[in-house]
């Protein structure tokens, strides 16, 4: 008879091996190279990716990872690896951490839940709103990751939980510790990773993902529609993104007013490059020097215990 060994794998975005340029390139290059990110025709799309992105984006992209960069790594990493050890203490079955883009590979964690035996693999992608350039390109992933294999594990997919209860309160739970250490602000700001507005134009769910994390936070802190704003962070390229666009709303807020804000990053499980420079150091510098007066960022949940036991309540669901 065929056991039943469920196995977890924790799956995030990526990042480089080191804040060097040619790791970065590296990296950059995976990552920019799959449609899921980037689904300009390859013909179009090679030429400009190598000959201008990499060449002159990797060695300003190094320094800003050098500016962030933790003894054990990016904060990414170190913080992913914290979750999954966490995660794995509370769990009688074993916990792997895959990476899209970079080290460690899906495949080498794949492989390694495989040689434990685990005959059914609950997939927990670390992206609270679902996307097709991150959620749908794990999917991909691992169907690469199969194509190799002769037998297949049954396979337990959590598509996202952007309005899980359990998420919803710790994420509460954190906004409420910077009000009681920093004062409520004039607006609390919650700035999503943006995508092209084309891709929701197609059937991409994800603006709306990201308004129902919003409104079910928003409700459980109590809050009226002029104490909160959503927002969109991290566009790339020309073609339009979802908006308003973050650094644009930052630069135009005290002008209203608005002087004292915080910032939240619901749509990242981990503190990253895109949290801990863009938002805490770039668009901290953008609102201050329109005007603003105080600028606190609310961490991501990272290894908060409320945020991995509410990563034990999807996998439990699940197994």
């Amino acid at each position: 008879m065929r056991q039943d060994k469920p196995g977890v794998l924790l799956v995030n975005l990526g990042t480089p091996d080191a804040p060097t340029t040619p790791a970065v390139k590296r990296y950059l290059k995976q990552f920019l190279s799959d449609p899921r990110v980037v689904d300009t025709p390859r013909w179009l799309w090679w030429p400009i990716l190598n000959g201008v992105v990499l060449p002159f984006r990797s060695p300003k992209v190094s320094k800003l990872y050098a500016s962030v960069w933790m003894e054990g790594g990016s904060p990414l990493m170190v913080f992913s690896q914290r979750q999954r050890d966490a995660l794995a203490a509370k769990l009688d079955m074993p916990v792997a951490l895959g990476m899209s883009y970079g080290n460690p590979s899906l495949k080498s964690a794949v492989d390694s839940l495989m040689a434990q035996g685990v005959t059914r693999l609950i997939v927990l992608p670390l992206y609270p709103q679902f996307s097709c350039s991150t959620v749908a390109a794990v999917w991909d992933g691992l169907t690469a990751v199969f194509k190799d294999y002769r037998s297949l594990p049954d396979v337990e997919f959590i598509r996202d939980y952007a309005e899980h209860p359990a998420y919803i309160a710790a994420l509460k739970a954190s906004v409420e510790r910077s009000f009681a250490k920093h004062g409520q602000p004039d607006l609390l700001v919650m700035s999503y990773h943006g995508i092209p507005q084309r891709f929701a134009d197609e059937g991409d769910d994800y603006p709306q993902r990201c308004a129902d994390t919003t409104a079910a936070l928003t409700k459980a802190l109590g809050l009226r529609d002029d104490q909160f704003k959503l927002t969109f962070q991290s566009r790339f390229g020309r073609e339009p993104w979802l908006t308003p666009y973050t650094d644009e709303t930052m630069q135009g807020l005290p002008a209203k007013g608005i002087k004292h804000v915080q910032v939240m990053s619901p749509g990242f499980s981990a503190d990253c490059l895109e949290t801990l420079e863009e938002i805490s150091e770039q668009n901290c510098e953008f609102f201050m020097h329109a005007g603003g007066e105080k600028f606190e960022y609310i961490p991501a949940l990272n290894d908060d215990e409320a945020h991995i036991d509410m990563m034990v309540q999807l996998v439990n669901a699940r197994r």
